[in-house]
């Protein structure tokens, strides 16, 4: 998405590095992630006004249990502002 690239580039030059998560056997897990001095961020990129799916919901509450937040991300500037 439009979004999801405008972020990636600017974390990028923010010295991010950038990696899409793709899981062939199993659908439904966030788009990106994104690692910095130690630090990981998990992002699920929405299309502006757009809610996650129930299944990718649920993703994100078996992630949440083990102690990882994912980021919903509708907006360029949101998405700078968490990785500045």
């Amino acid at each position: 998405s439009y979004v999801e690239k405008k972020v990636t580039d600017y974390a990028k030059a923010q010295g991010w590095l950038s990696y899409k998560w793709v899981s062939p056997s199993q659908r439904g897990v966030p788009d990106r992630m994104y690692f910095r001095n130690g630090e990981l961020i998990i992002v699920e990129f929405k299309a502006p006004k757009k809610k996650p799916t129930p299944y990718q919901e649920a993703i994100h509450r078996r992630l949440a249990a083990v102690g990882w937040h994912v980021h919903i991300i509708d907006d360029i500037e949101e998405g700078k502002k968490l990785l500045c």
